[in-house]
């Protein structure tokens, strides 16, 4: 692993690989299809002999997407993930985008004597159930933390996202990223503009930062049918916190007291 040509970020970091499908988003997933290409069993998940130091190499300031060919929190990586969070740990220079579709497991997956400020906390989301889920389980896991960023990966999107915000409660946090791609692959299902744009007005009415990866399509990374007024591809402010009614807090004490009512005049 190491650079890579994924658009929002500057390397992967895989320490280890494989994965099970739990979705609709993973039928086509290429990590699957890629491994069997490599005569590996894409649903046994082992560690990397050759790439788990690897962030240990790296020192310039990057942002680091956590596997690409897993899922960080993943229960079979239960055994090396405390060394994985000592890497983290030990690289404060590196910016970490772990993005999951367990984010229900993360309390029981955190490291014991510190929360990583260095990472950025992201869920996959392909349609408007799946973001419901797992966004309402990602804010809950961190409910006691102060996270960095939060945000959500709308690839392979598959359906419209009629509320990007899903606020639960008073208190919830909503994203303060929303990366937007269609399904790259042979057997690709098609993204509608239309899906998109609404989207993109929604970051705008609640000031999320939105970036846009990718039409659908035969290949990745393809600007394809995107119009000009969809191309941006913005990142998100670090240490910010977005209320349900898109005013920005300075950190999540002030969120949550928006959310009660007790912060006035903003």
């Amino acid at each position: 692993m190491g650079k890579t040509a994924i658009s929002w970020t500057n390397f992967t970091w895989n320490p280890w690989r494989g994965c099970h499908k739990v979705s609709a988003g993973c039928k086509n997933c290429y990590m699957f299809r890629d491994q069997k290409r490599y005569g590996r069993d894409p649903n046994v998940v082992v560690r990397s002999r050759s790439t788990f130091n690897d962030p240990l190499k790296w020192m310039d300031p990057s942002m680091v997407f956590v596997n690409s060919w897993s899922d960080f929190f993943i229960e079979e990586a239960d055994p090396w993930r405390d060394e994985a969070w000592e890497i983290i740990r030990r690289t404060p220079h590196l910016t970490y985008q772990i993005l999951t579709k367990r984010p229900e497991r993360i309390p029981l997956c955190l490291p014991d004597d510190f929360f990583p400020r260095n990472v950025w906390w992201g869920i996959s989301a392909e349609n408007q159930d799946t973001l419901d889920r797992r966004w309402t389980a990602l804010d809950l896991s961190l409910y006691n933390q102060d996270p960095s960023v939060m945000f959500v990966s709308a690839e392979p999107l598959l359906g419209s996202l009629i509320d990007i915000t899903v606020s639960v409660n008073p208190w919830s946090r909503i994203p303060q990223w929303i990366i937007v791609g269609g399904e790259s692959g042979p057997e690709h299902r098609p993204m509608e503009i239309d899906w998109v744009r609404l989207i993109l007005h929604k970051c705008r009415y609640h000031g999320i930062a939105f970036f846009m990866k990718q039409d659908s399509g035969t290949q990745p990374g393809q600007r394809g049918r995107i119009p000009d007024d969809l191309w941006m591809q913005e990142f998100p402010k670090r240490d910010q916190v977005i209320d349900d009614k898109g005013k920005r807090a300075k950190n999540i004490d002030a969120a949550r007291a928006l959310g009660q009512g007790e912060l006035k005049g903003e």
